[in-house]
């Protein structure tokens, strides 16, 4: 599914938390814009905020980089990759369904 969405990465064992744009969905894996370019095969903790009536709930998971593209222009500081889920709670993989689900409707 097509979606705009904040979400906040991190390397795995990385502290700093940097800002990006989920805009592909699925139960599997993001397309999603980062300002840095991520190799693939890197590992990230990844924070996906869903929109729930006025307010912002979050998904937590953790993701691999399995592509990325050559970036568009170099202005632009965006990198475009495709994450795969390694790991998500129950609670949250429900959550992503129910959105989903939310979407197909």
């Amino acid at each position: 599914f097509n979606i705009d969405l904040p979400i906040e990465y991190s390397l795995v064992n990385a502290s700093i938390s940097h800002s990006g744009r989920a805009k592909n969905i699925s139960e599997g894996g993001l397309l999603i814009y980062l300002p840095e370019k991520v190799e693939i095969g890197r590992w990230l903790r990844l924070k996906l905020f869903l929109p729930s009536g006025r307010e912002l709930n979050s998904i937590e998971m953790l993701a691999e980089v399995v592509w990325i593209d050559i970036h568009f222009d170099k202005d632009w500081g965006e990198y475009r990759s495709g994450l795969r889920f390694i790991d998500i709670s129950l609670d949250d993989l429900n959550r992503l369904k129910n959105f989903l689900r939310n979407l197909s409707l």
